[in-house]
């Protein structure tokens, strides 16, 4: 396979119109020039305004596609002619996954199995899918489905035959300043005098949407196929962002949600036979074969990962302070939030 230039590829984007989407899109045009970027998702209204942003006429290699991954014919004939498909697009609110699960299952599971067999059949050369720290020993529906997902795009280099094409996943924590995520949730609240939070020791990792977008970029150049790449970010403690957001809010102890962990996972120890370090990142890949987990490492200058190694937002020894996020707040969320906390 030839190796990756955003310039030569023509690409599907699913979930064009979302929080990474977006800032992928973005990424594209102040980068490069590609054949082709297709923007696929359901809502036309997001489509029209995020066309103003981003216009045909500016960006000529754009286009805008109406589309539901649960579609499979839709999927199939929209994705003909790209060579790299991003697959971002999820049901991912959590409540409402599990008060609507089948919902859930139709746009994560066989909304994922929809792309996949249009990449078999469509020529597509690279996928890259987006997943989250949720799939790892899920306690949610949400969680469930990605991880079922995750299963079927690492699966579907089983069945890739003679087809030059490879499939890998992407995980990573929570966005900062993603929609429905806590700091813009704890922002809209910060003049209200309380901020709940749902347990005083719950931690979650940390990443800007940017650096989502470059580890999507880093898949599309280096992914040999059956990855699943897991960056190395920091954590912060959800204390730490009610104090960072508003320091004279009382933090208001609500209890849990259904759903929820205290702290969330990226890798189990149960992945720590088939997992390696990068260094920038870790990479899960299918387990089975030792000796092709060698050949991988050799290949790649990687290393595994110690017996019974996890990543998890607890242990991590990356934490954010106070100041750091309040310092990302404004840089990738808010350009107008005062770093002193006033």
């Amino acid at each position: 396979m030839t190796p990756f230039q955003l310039d030569d590829a023509s690409i599907f984007l699913t979930g064009g119109t979302g929080s990474f989407g977006k800032a992928f899109v973005r990424h594209v045009v102040e980068k490069a020039t590609p054949r082709r970027l297709v923007i696929f998702s359901r809502d036309e209204l997001k489509q029209f305004e995020m066309a103003q942003e981003f216009p045909e006429s500016r960006y000529p290699f754009l286009r805008y596609f109406i589309g539901d991954v649960r579609e499979a014919e839709r999927v199939r004939r929209a994705i003909e002619g790209t060579d790299t498909v991003i697959h971002a697009a999820a049901l991912k609110q959590v409540p409402a996954a599990e008060y609507n699960p089948f919902e859930c299952i139709k746009t994560n599971i066989i909304g994922a199995q929809n792309i996949i067999e249009a990449c078999l059949d469509s020529g597509v050369k690279r996928v890259v899918a987006l997943s989250t720290d949720k799939a790892a020993a899920p306690v949610n529906l949400y969680g469930a489905t990605k991880l079922c997902s995750d299963k079927l795009f690492i699966a579907a280099n089983n069945i890739r035959g003679s087809r030059d094409v490879r499939f890998s996943v992407v995980r990573y924590g929570n966005v900062m300043g993603s929609r429905g995520s806590v700091i813009p949730f704890f922002l809209g609240r910060r003049d209200q005098g309380s901020l709940p939070i749902t347990d005083a020791e719950m931690t979650r990792f940390n990443i800007s949407l940017d650096g989502g977008v470059d580890l999507v970029m880093w898949a599309l150049k280096h992914a040999e196929g059956g990855e699943i790449f897991v960056p190395k970010i920091p954590s912060y403690r959800v204390t730490d962002v009610a104090s960072a957001v508003a320091p004279s809010a009382q933090q208001e102890i609500i209890g849990i949600r259904p759903g929820e962990k205290i702290h969330e996972e990226m890798i189990t120890a149960s992945d720590s036979p088939n997992t390696v370090d990068l260094g920038d990142y870790f990479a899960i890949l299918p387990p089975g074969d030792p000796s092709a987990i060698e050949r991988y490492c050799s290949r790649r200058s990687a290393r595994l990962v110690p017996a019974g190694f996890s990543y998890d937002s607890g242990t991590n020894d990356h934490f954010l302070s106070v100041e750091e996020i309040r310092v990302l707040i404004q840089q990738h969320v808010d350009p107008g939030f005062r770093t002193d906390g006033f």
